[in-house]
């Protein structure tokens, strides 16, 4: 098993459960040493994806934080990949689209490789995407995350508010309740709303791990924007605007 793929079994068993003990951990990834299982996690402590806790066990960290998108790339690959899919489908020949940063929105270019349509995105990695399309790629200047490959801040916006888009297909952290939808930071709060209103049409990409949670910044409130999803829940039912990725 490569470490990626260690890693993201570790980071699904604490998904599923608040707290998690070495032990644990032992029993659950067979032939593989406790040495390495303790790297491991002072590696995804490093990437402020969990807390250790004493004793060798470790929790999901909650709160203000975004994933690195090295992890996000191995994480509900299933779920993301239906998503992508399917939002690609919605996209027409002749259109302008804005693909945000995130892992998810990523995916969509490889199904939209046979349409002509124009992109603008402030996503750091499309250039990999990009070759064999009838796609007109705009990448929009500004500051790069290198954590995330997602591009903000006020040289972003300036270019953003001079273009408007036929569709536009954002991430998120999560969505609440109480947070709506929401982004850990807040100049990626800024840019998303930018782009809202500066789009037809717009959609959140959010895979069924976001259900329920919340970080710092709200972007919209829940049921301003649809939200597409891989399964439905009490949550997103309750806002009357959601769409099931078939």
């Amino acid at each position: 098993m490569i470490p990626y793929e260690r890693r993201l079994q570790m980071l699904q068993l604490l998904e599923q459960k608040e707290i998690v003990s070495l032990e644990a951990f032992l029993k659950d990834l067979q032939n593989v040493s406790e040495s390495t299982i303790r790297r491991d996690l002072k590696t995804l402590a490093a990437e402020g994806q969990i807390t250790l806790l004493r004793g060798g066990g470790a929790c999901l960290k909650k709160g203000s934080y975004e994933i690195p998108v090295n992890s996000k790339t191995i994480q509900f690959v299933s779920e993301k990949e239906k998503i992508a899919r399917y939002a690609a489908s919605m996209v027409k020949d002749g259109e302008a689209i804005y693909l945000d940063s995130g892992s998810t929105a990523l995916r969509m270019v490889k199904h939209l490789r046979n349409k002509q349509v124009t992109i603008v995105t402030t996503n750091a990695l499309i250039f990999s995407e990009l070759q064999e399309t009838n796609m007109n790629c705009f990448m929009v200047g500004g500051e790069i995350n290198i954590s995330t490959a997602s591009i903000s801040g006020t040289i972003t916006n300036t270019m953003l508010e001079s273009n408007y888009f036929d569709k536009a297909f954002i991430g998120a952290s999560g969505f609440s309740m109480v947070a709506g939808i929401n982004t850990p930071d807040m100049r990626e709060a800024e840019k998303k709303r930018i782009v809202k209103k500066n789009s037809a049409e717009a959609f959140i990409l959010a895979d069924g791990s976001k259900d329920g949670k919340s970080t710092l910044c709200k972007i919209f409130e829940l049921g301003e924007v649809p939200i597409i999803c891989d399964k439905s829940s009490d949550l997103l039912i309750s806002t009357g605007n959601f769409i099931l990725a078939k």
